[in-house]
């Protein structure tokens, strides 16, 4: 008996083979030719090893995502250093970063980059509840600028997301996207956030974001 037999036989009889296949698959979408379900998802999250890859649904097709690279998740995590000390004054709510689980009103599932939990008449919301949340951001990787840029869009824009920033990392830019739009606003200087409920703007130096992500940069200490 050979190998790839034996394990034929161990899997003839497993839960939902044809998930397996996708935890080997390291890039979107999955083409399965069938609707994916909320739980068969979750049981590909369970059993993934870590944070990676990347499992989200989105009309009844799975994405996946590989892990991102050193410089995906510098601009990540600048972005939320930036964006907390505005989102905390202002108590707007809550930041968290992928792969954090995302539920929107219709069901479908994402892990972005970063997102914005509204707050709860002044408080943190229940953590696993569904929301809309006030600011999606995804960051630009090799092979998921289409579904960032279409299939996640659309998404957010019918669920009503006030506002998506995709982040293209090649291009310096900030794609900014809200519910009506049929094309986004490009930020290459200076990108502007006024959610409803702050007194004022949250104001990003894009120019410097990059500058300071680039492999080169200086790492300047505080002062």
């Amino acid at each position: 008996m050979t190998a790839s037999t034996a394990h034929r036989r161990m899997l003839g009889h497993a839960e939902l083979p044809r998930l397996l296949i996708a935890e080997h698959i390291m890039s979107m979408p999955v083409r399965d030719h069938r609707r994916w379900t909320l739980d068969e998802v979750e049981r590909l999250v369970e059993r993934r090893i870590g944070y990676s890859p990347r499992y989200e649904l989105v009309d009844g097709e799975l994405l996946v995502t590989p892990a991102p690279s050193g410089r995906h998740q510098r601009i990540v995590m600048e972005l939320a250093f930036a964006l907390r000390p505005y989102v905390v004054t202002h108590a707007l709510g809550e930041i968290r970063l992928g792969p954090g689980k995302m539920h929107l009103v219709g069901g479908d599932r994402f892990e972005p980059d970063l997102f914005v939990l509204p707050a709860v008449s002044g408080r943190l919301g229940p953590a696993d509840s569904t929301f809309r949340p006030l600011l999606v951001v995804e960051v630009l990787s090799p092979g998921s600028s289409r579904h960032d840029r279409v299939t996640k869009r659309r998404a957010f824009q019918r669920e009503g997301v006030p506002e998506y920033w995709i982040v293209d990392g090649d291009a310096e830019v900030f794609e900014i996207w809200h519910p009506a739009d049929e094309r986004p606003q490009v930020a290459d200087a200076r990108l502007v956030w006024s959610p409803p409920d702050a007194r004022d703007e949250f104001v990003l130096d894009v120019r410097g974001l990059f500058e300071r992500m680039a492999d080169d940069a200086p790492i300047r200490g505080e002062s």
